[in-house]
């Protein structure tokens, strides 16, 4: 069986075998054997040797899409502290864009396939979703710490990105056919989006008016990106700006409404302290939906409304008090109170130990996730299927070949990028594989890969391993975290290819070569966006101030923090523990139970973060109330839209602004 990249396929070839034109495949019975399972798959469902899939085309198109929806997600990782899915966007842009350039060539370019399709998404997710998560987070957190705020050398950001994002795939391969295709774990974002491919090649009217909600979206998340940008941004910019409100009207949208927040505390703002301009944070809401982005609200309403003034109240009563810490500090040269600096101490522990619970909660799937290292299951002599299956899925020598050296690649970024014991960087490695077992597992059986877990899990074990040291902490973690985050990525994207027939092997070789893109786009990107502590800084940073708060505190102590946010970190660490516990004796109370999640965010990130989060779950809540068939259908999509289409800008256009800076 090739797994070589194919030709362009004709015309014939490509419009062959569609798939609504296969019957609907007999179900198995409830006890069937592993054979069973691959026989029955590879008889009713596989049509990887009919149909083109791993094409130039396919992997270019991914290429592209990808390194695009990098750049988004690292801004959007920097902005809210989340990722977005890139598989079903992805699927949807490649097919309207693809389908746009066959109508303009008149012929001389064929349709995708489906297949073809399903490889470009397995390239677009390794590019867009492998890469980005580390760099926002892990080397983000070591500008911020690091004593003169230097950027680490960008071939040690490369090396690292590319190591850890392959080491992922690879670790991957021996669960593949376990997880998917014998336990059959359901991924529920790979069936989505296998759903999705499926709808489009059936070219129902509904789901093309989807493909294009999502395209109008996008330019409409863009064009906001424009108007909200500051106007000294760009010169140019600021001029067409200037004249749009002397000759018809103010177009720009500011950066905060209003300018000077709500209320002011002591005479001077709260940072963010009201609503921001930006449709990125209300589509956010609309797919985290009403209990988290209400949880969020609910905690930095609280925050701003009520600790904010008593803390500085009490700050003011002890101002030239010998050794007291104040616990509101200020920003900006004094101009403005900084409340969330004090409060991600509280919300870091609530999401920490909730996260931590929640994972001590699942033990059942922590247990089930070594199944993968069982001894082989014994295969009849001469089995026929047994063959067949072997020439189409990844070889375990594979796995073998490519784990040793990018092991032996990732000990030697660590030593002698970081200073890391080569010992301490091979068990960053080997924790890794348990990590990465773990994340599968949650990802398969949830739909969520707890990457932030597994990365306090590494950081825990590194303040044993390496004490005092926070560059250890954080580069063990970015290890763990990345490497998990590229194969439950992997995992999802060979879900979808088994419910759509495709050659496993070939879409092994897409994802491979799709964190290729992706560390060459989010590598320049991730500098041109941030050539600076000072511009990290201009963004609210969840993700990343949690691992600063951690790995501070596993390295330091509590000791130089305000005693106020010791008492917020216990308080905390005691909420996020009773959350999951009351979730998981009371379930049918969860709904009315506040998230930790939320709750944590909602003392990490801005007021406005969490304001624009809940009027946009509030907006999905009442459409759908109104008019729940088209909320179902369009929210996802318009939502996915918004987000990509301005984050991308402005992504965009912090590079640009770097790019200006530098010339001029």
């Amino acid at each position: 069986m090739s797994t070589t990249i194919e030709l362009a396929p004709t015309a014939a070839r490509a419009a062959a075998l569609q798939p609504e034109s296969r019957p609907e495949p007999p179900p198995l019975p409830d006890n069937a054997t592993p054979e069973q399972k691959d026989l029955h798959w590879y008889t009713h469902v596989y049509q990887g040797d009919h149909m083109p899939q791993l094409t130039p085309r396919a992997v270019a198109m991914g290429a592209v899409l990808g390194m695009l929806m990098s750049v988004s997600n690292l801004y959007t990782i920097l902005k809210v502290g989340w990722s977005f899915g890139v598989a079903i966007t992805s699927c949807v842009l490649s097919f309207v864009i693809w389908n746009a350039l066959c109508t303009l060539a008149a012929g001389r370019l064929t349709r995708m396939s489906i297949l073809e399709n399903n490889c470009m998404q397995s390239t677009a997710s390794a590019a867009g979703a492998s890469t980005g998560t580390t760099i926002a987070t892990s080397f983000g957190a070591l500008l911020i710490l690091d004593p003169e705020h230097r950027h680490l050398a960008w071939q040690t950001v490369a090396a690292f990105t590319l190591a850890t994002g392959a080491m992922g795939v690879f670790l991957a391969v021996p669960m593949k056919r376990q997880m998917i295709n014998y336990e059959q774990l359901p991924f529920p974002s790979g069936i989505a989006a296998a759903t999705t491919l499926r709808s489009l090649y059936s070219h129902g009217r509904v789901t093309m008016r989807k493909a294009y909600a999502l395209i109008v979206a996008l330019l409409v998340g863009a064009v906001v990106g424009v108007l909200n940008t500051a106007e000294d941004q760009f010169i140019a910019l600021g001029r067409f700006f200037a004249w749009m409100k002397e000759r018809l009207f103010n177009i720009h949208l500011p950066d905060l409404i209003p300018e000077t927040g709500f209320r002011l505390l002591a005479g001077k703002p709260m940072v963010a302290f009201g609503f921001e301009p930006s449709v990125l944070l209300i589509a956010a809401g609309m797919i985290v939906g009403l209990r988290v982005s209400l949880s969020m609200l609910a905690a930095a309403a609280a925050l701003y409304f009520l600790f904010a003034p008593w803390l500085q109240s009490i700050d003011a009563a002890n101002a030239g008090v010998t050794g007291y810490i104040a616990s509101i500090p200020t920003a900006g040269g004094g101009a403005f109170f900084h409340p969330v600096r004090w409060a991600l101490w509280g919300g870091t522990a609530v999401m920490v130990f909730a996260s931590l619970t929640s994972l001590a909660l699942q033990w059942r799937t922590v247990a089930r996730s070594f199944q993968v290292l069982r001894r082989p299951r014994k295969v009849s002599i001469g089995s026929d299927i047994e063959a067949k299956m072997a020439a189409i899925e990844v070889p375990n020598r594979w796995f073998v070949f490519g784990v040793v050296p990018i092991t032996l690649a990732l000990v030697a970024v660590q030593i002698i990028a970081f200073q890391i014991q080569w010992w301490a960087g091979l068990i960053a490695v080997a924790m890794s594989f348990v990590l990465v077992l773990v994340a599968c597992r949650a990802t398969g059986e949830t739909d969520t890969t707890p990457v932030g877990p597994m990365g306090k899990v590494m950081q825990l074990l590194f303040a044993v391993i390496s004490p005092g040291n926070v560059t250890h902490n954080l580069v063990a973690a970015g290890v763990g975290a990345n490497c998990a985050t590229s194969s439950a990525d992997l995992l999802t994207d060979l879900k979808s290819g088994y419910l759509l027939g495709a050659n496993p092997r070939r879409q092994f070789l897409a994802q491979f070569v799709g964190v290729f893109f992706g560390t060459l786009a989010i590598v320049p990107a991730w500098y041109l966006m941030i050539p600076n502590a000072a511009a990290l800084e201009k963004y609210p940073l969840p993700a990343t101030q949690i691992w600063v708060a951690v790995a501070r505190i596993l390295s330091t102590g509590v000791a130089s923090l305000p005693m106020t946010a010791r008492i917020a970190i216990l308080i905390g660490a005691l909420i996020g523990i009773a959350l999951p516990l009351l979730e998981r004796i009371f379930p049918r109370a969860r709904p009315w139970l506040p998230s930790a999640m939320g709750l944590g965010l909602g003392w990490v990130v801005f007021f406005s973060n969490a304001f624009s989060f809940a009027i946009g779950a509030v907006i999905a809540s009442l459409w759908g109330a109104i008019h729940r068939k088209s909320q179902e259908t369009f929210n996802v999509p318009i939502a996915s839209g918004l987000i990509a289409g301005e984050s991308l800008l402005k992504a965009i256009l912090a590079m640009l602004a770097t790019i200006v800076g530098i010339a001029g």
